[in-house]
């Protein structure tokens, strides 16, 4: 698969099976997010694979009710870092930049090799973090639920979410994202 096939197959789906997790598919999912490129190349990213059962399930309450359908996941990766850690130019902090770019190299790794790689917003950081006995100056930015897709649509999703499923979500289309030349509205 070249990279217009991984951008173009990538979907946050959530209907998910279970599948086993090894340490050469960890690493080679880290090593695709590793080449990302960094304000200095600091690199300021840490990723927390989590697949062992026992605190993958611990890991699982920190999620919000809306993501119930995570709890199928078969690995949840936590994406951490710190401005400390990256640039920061006057009022820029490179750091959420620079780790949102590694994290979506292993997203497309991931969708390269045939997984679902799915990155959520609904969690409970605190939780999260001791789970994964995070120092606190670490910012979780992230996690990305990991797993395969099942075909048959999971019954705890929602009647948006089973849609998104089936059909793609619309897509802003280009004169509202992109501006030739000079801002545009």
């Amino acid at each position: 698969m070249d990279v217009s096939a991984a951008i173009e197959s990538r979907r946050a789906y959530r209907s998910l099976k279970r599948t086993d997790i090894t340490e050469d598919l960890i690493r080679t999912l880290a090593q695709s997010a590793s080449l990302s490129a960094s304000c200095y190349n600091h690199q300021p990213w840490k990723f927390v694979f989590v697949y062992e059962d026992a605190v993958l399930e611990e890991l699982k309450t920190a999620l919000s009710k809306g993501n119930d359908w995570a709890r199928n996941a078969s690995m949840i990766i936590a994406v951490l870092s710190k401005a400390d850690d990256d640039c920061v130019l006057g009022y820029r902090k490179y750091y959420l930049f620079d780790t949102g770019m590694a994290a979506a190299l292993l997203i497309l790794k991931a969708t390269e090799l045939g997984y679902v790689a799915h990155p959520i917003a609904g969690y409970n950081p605190e939780v999260a973090k001791s789970v994964i006995k995070s120092p606190d100056d670490m910012e979780i930015v992230t996690l990305i639920i990991f797993g395969k897709h099942k075909e048959e649509i999971d019954p705890i999703l929602s009647e948006k979410q089973r849609n998104d499923e089936i059909t793609r979500p619309q897509r802003k289309p280009f004169n509202e994202y992109a501006c030739l030349n000079k801002y545009c509205l």
